[in-house]
């Protein structure tokens, strides 16, 4: 009878090594950084800002001569804390006009997330140092200038268009981004 040889969820990801800034080392010498997009409210913006914006990140796609992951990560609200919390207003209020519009408040609520509209994005970049040569003597500083100065890059071409971008400035923040996209669902309903 043969034994199944067990593999590790480790062995498996092809993360090496967390570094700071957002950084990543993966198991074939490449590296990757980790980019966090708040972005604008496009739907809110005229329609000379919309062209601006668009032109301006066109000029974005084009300024960037190197590889480029966008991710998008929905995460669905949980709105009981809030509808709690006006429920525990109302048993104060006296008022019954107040009364009503928190009654019809908490309707639209629930409503909203029974439709599974009331989600929030979180956007990232992830860029990449692809490391040719793949040895493990590389300079690790030459690796990390290139990957700053493509995240000052981005950072300036995505500012035009009214996003910020930040990096990630330690190790446990870009643990916990990476716990979000490989552990979606309980670290939704963990946080």
């Amino acid at each position: 009878m043969e034994e199944k040889q067990i593999h590790s969820v480790q062995d498996w990801l092809p993360i090496q090594k967390i570094l700071e800034k957002g950084i990543i080392k993966l198991k074939n010498n490449s590296y990757v950084k980790i980019l966090k997009v708040i972005p604008i409210n496009y739907n809110l913006k005229s329609e000379l800002e919309k062209e601006a914006i668009l032109n301006s990140y066109k000029i974005f796609l084009k300024t960037c001569n190197f590889d480029i992951q966008i991710l998008i990560q929905s995460n669905k609200e949980d709105l009981s804390k809030h509808i709690s919390n006006i429920k525990n207003q109302m048993e104060k209020e006296t008022n019954n006009n107040i009364l009503e519009l928190s009654k019809n408040y908490i309707n639209f609520i629930q409503k909203i997330n029974n439709e599974k509209k009331s989600s929030s994005k979180n956007f990232y970049i992830i860029i990449k140092n692809p490391n040719k040569n793949k040895k493990e003597d590389i300079n690790e500083e030459i690796i990390f200038q290139d990957l700053n100065e493509k995240y000052f890059k981005i950072k300036e071409c995505l500012s035009r268009c009214g996003n910020v971008v930040q990096e990630y400035d330690s190790k446990e923040e870009t643990r916990q981004i990476l716990l979000s996209f490989f552990n979606s669902r309980n670290f939704i309903n963990n946080n």
